[in-house]
């Protein structure tokens, strides 16, 4: 058990935050830079416009991300993971039908998918959230039921918000929020967290009963 754990540790911050923000990164590129792709790769202009070509480069984006995490790791996270699921899924769907509707749908599927888990999670009882990042933090029940709640109706937040974007502005508009409107937020919402981290961190809780 304590194999993968240590193995996680030998991979950087940096690292972590490339794999993860990555495959977003490319997806934003290839959707900006679509047409000069198209020029100087022919078999790029085959996908079809921009937002395919950037369609299928984050698929290939993501995966490559989900086998280098592999590689260091020896484990894949959940949460990586069904949404790495989803894009290849939607992505497909989107190149074989020739419809960006459903790449643009994605974001609202795993964090509806998400949310609905921690919530209905909680109504039986389970901090879910727990189970994800134990190793990070070591918080009491309570804060666990708190963090699990304020995590799953955020996620409801950004579905919410995804379908709005896309929805109401252009594709171009959407992209760029994917990227650059909706990371920014959710940073915001984790650096928010931390006061409730604190406040019930098992280890001060223990420390001011010993007190």
């Amino acid at each position: 058990m304590d194999a993968p754990a240590k193995t996680e540790e030998k991979v950087s911050p940096l690292l972590k935050m490339v794999l993860e923000l990555g495959p977003l990164v490319v997806f934003f590129f290839a959707n900006s830079r679509g047409e000069w792709l198209a020029s100087h790769f022919p078999v790029l202009a085959e996908m079809g416009g921009p937002i395919f070509i950037a369609t299928g480069l984050f698929m290939a984006a993501t995966a490559i991300a989900l086998i280098v995490s592999w590689i260091l790791t020896r484990t894949l996270p959940m949460m990586p993971l069904i949404s790495g699921i989803v894009v290849f899924v939607f992505g497909a769907l989107t190149l074989w039908l020739q419809n960006d509707t459903f790449i643009k749908m994605k974001p609202t599927i795993v964090n509806t998918l998400f949310g609905a888990i921690l919530l209905g999670g909680l109504l039986f009882g389970k901090s879910l959230l727990g189970y994800v990042f134990h190793a990070a933090f070591k918080l009491t029940d309570e804060g666990w039921r708190k963090l699990t709640l304020r995590w799953g109706l955020f996620f409801l937040f950004l579905a919410v918000l995804n379908e709005v974007v896309w929805r109401s502005f252009s594709t171009d508009f959407w992209v760029a929020f994917k990227v650059w409107g909706t990371m920014p937020i959710t940073v915001v919402f984790t650096l928010a967290q931390m006061p409730l981290i604190m406040r019930y961190s098992a280890d001060q809780t223990e420390e001011g009963k010993a007190s």
